[in-house]
């Protein structure tokens, strides 16, 4: 099987977040925004996903309008149904009482022709754990390009 095509990612999450736990979700789009996000019309910088009415929510994410379907388009910044089993959305809200966690949407790809969300469990970082990591990738940096030289 091949790798799944990515369509979206949210690098700012990994900057901002620790990522504990990864887990795959569909989501219930219109027929317009299917177009547009596949088409790589999608932008997951400012959202997160959050369990209401014990139903999981993708809120904030920005689908682009698809200008073929210019009649019948979507509002581009609805929230939009995450499909999970009932058992996860029972697990990720228990998780989430916790101090600190967050469900934080990490990428949109396409699998075997249906649109999937890869969600995150995550914990922000403070601004210190920002700089060590920061740190370290600019030394391991260093590292690479002092053997590389030699």
């Amino acid at each position: 099987m091949s790798d799944p095509q990515v369509l979206a990612t949210n690098r700012r999450a990994f900057r901002d977040y620790f990522i504990d736990e990864t887990l795959e979700s569909g989501i219930a789009l219109v027929g317009s925004e299917i177009k547009s996000a596949r088409a790589g019309q999608i932008n997951l910088k400012e959202s997160y996903a959050a369990i209401r009415d014990r139903q999981a929510w993708l809120l904030g994410a920005h689908i682009a309008p698809y200008n073929p379907a210019s009649g019948q388009n979507h509002e581009p910044t609805r929230d939009r149904r995450l499909l999970l089993h009932r058992r996860e959305i029972i697990r990720l809200s228990d998780q989430l009482q916790q101090k600190g966690y967050t469900l934080v949407p990490l990428r949109v790809y396409l699998k075997r022709n249906h649109i999937k969300l890869e969600l995150g469990l995550a914990r922000g970082k403070k601004q210190f754990d920002k700089r060590q990591v920061i740190a370290e990738h600019d030394a391991k940096r260093e590292i690479e390009r002092a053997i590389k030289y030699r």
